[in-house]
């Protein structure tokens, strides 16, 4: 959420930026429903004011006609401050629903365009690897290994349900603790296991509310199942407010993670490449209210993915998102995507993305600056470990008999084992 007083002294700033995300947003139905907004609280506080002066002139007033019309004002003035006060109701809700659908201002260095299509290249990492046989898919290779049941996972979960079996359990357990190890030496990070049952308020000021409601699961008591571990470690500092000197904040998250993928019916429907559960590792960063440590540390924690990724030796190529393709608070974000032979192409593995304080203004996460003003931290996440990059392992390591080598950085959490053969 951005603050009223900048949208009403940048509108032409807003209309541009929702434009480059091609957002749909009125701005000038949002400035129009805030002008009455503050004529009413203007109106209510010097009613409320005139109220308790009349109250305080019939105390010290003796004479009983001068009281009665002293009365009858009052009830005008009662029945006019209760109309305007359940008008205020109205018209803070319309604004409220305006203000949460701000979208946020992207960096000059965003591309244009529409969709991913559009996202541009921005690195390129590592050779592809050139098979002498037909390379199978991850759905045929796991199998005929014993790692992964989805027939079964269908029976017990559902559309896109899965076991994984094995070694499949191995590697991905292998990954968990390479990921923790790699954080740990380079230091700075407070390793966290968050919760994935969240209250709706922490998803809204995340962003991911309202718009996104079609993408997460509800429970019936109205909490939500969240999609990420960013949302959790957000609302831990929410209404709080931060030391200075603590800043910057960095968290290494772990949690479960689910999402319905409502808006993508008929994609990727077989294997694992996009299912309903899976378990991420995510880098929370909070910084001061400063756009430059923002940049700093969004190429940081963008470097921290990389660095684990050419660590497992994954051909890989980075893209800084088009405005099309960033979500509603996002200022700027890149997009790690590793080449899947099957498929011929690279395939999104992380995302890191900054927000300036579009997050913290809502979650209510401050601190106090040298001059003694209080100021929204700034906020930032990306992807350190999701389910895929098991997929992409299982893929590019593959030999002609089926066989799956095992990075090497990989081996010694599997007891030194270097390659995964048919049974």
């Amino acid at each position: 959420m951005l603050d009223i007083k900048f949208i009403r002294e940048n509108k032409d700033l807003i209309s541009l930026g929702a434009k480059k995300k091609h957002i749909e947003f009125d701005v000038e139905a949002l400035l129009k429903i805030d002008d009455r907004r503050r004529e009413l609280i203007s109106s209510i506080e010097k009613k409320r004011a005139e109220q308790n002066e009349v109250s305080e002139k019939m105390v010290r007033t003796e004479d009983k006609a001068q009281k009665s019309q002293m009365i009858s004002e009052m009830k005008l003035l009662k029945d006019e401050l209760q109309k305007e006060e359940e008008e205020l109701k109205s018209v803070m809700k319309e604004w409220q629903m305006l203000m949460v659908a701000v979208p946020n201002i992207p960096d000059m260095s965003v591309p244009e365009g529409v969709d991913d299509k559009d996202n541009k290249e921005v690195k390129v990492w590592g050779e592809k690897p050139k098979f002498d046989f037909e390379p199978k898919n991850h759905i045929e290779l796991m199998q005929n290994l014993d790692m992964i049941d989805l027939e079964r996972g269908t029976k017990v979960a559902g559309f896109r349900g899965y076991f994984l079996k094995g070694d499949a359990v191995r590697l991905e357990f292998a990954l968990w603790q390479f990921v923790q190890d790699f954080f740990m030496k380079k230091g700075g990070f407070v390793p966290m296991i968050v919760p994935s049952l969240l209250k709706r308020e922490i998803l809204m000021g995340t962003g991911y509310l309202p718009q996104g409601e079609e993408d997460l699961y509800k429970t019936q008591d109205g909490e939500y199942l969240s999609g990420t571990a960013e949302v959790a470690t957000m609302g831990y500092y929410m209404d709080e407010i931060l030391d200075k000197k603590d800043l910057p904040i960095k968290i290494l998250s772990f949690s479960p993670a689910f999402r319905r993928e409502a808006g993508s019916h008929g994609k990727d429907t077989k294997g694992i490449l996009r299912v309903h559960e899976f378990y991420k590792f995510e880098q929370v960063v909070l910084c001061e209210a400063s756009h430059t440590e923002s940049v700093k540390f969004h190429e940081e924690i963008q470097k921290n993915s990389e660095e684990l990724t050419e660590a497992l030796k994954l051909p890989y190529h980075v893209v800084a998102n088009c405005g099309g393709d960033l979500g509603l608070g996002q200022v700027k974000k890149y997009d790690i995507e590793v080449w899947l032979p099957s498929e011929n192409t690279y395939r999104e593995t992380g995302s890191a993305s900054y927000f300036h304080d579009f997050q913290t203004r809502r979650l209510n996460i401050r601190y106090r600056d040298d001059d003694g003003k209080m100021k929204f931290v700034h906020s930032l996440n990306n992807t350190a470990l999701s389910g895929r990059p098991l997929i992409m392992i299982v893929e590019n390591y593959q030999q002609a008999d089926g066989s799956i080598k095992i990075p090497e950085v990989l081996q010694p959490y599997m007891g030194g084992q270097k390659i995964i053969s048919p049974k």
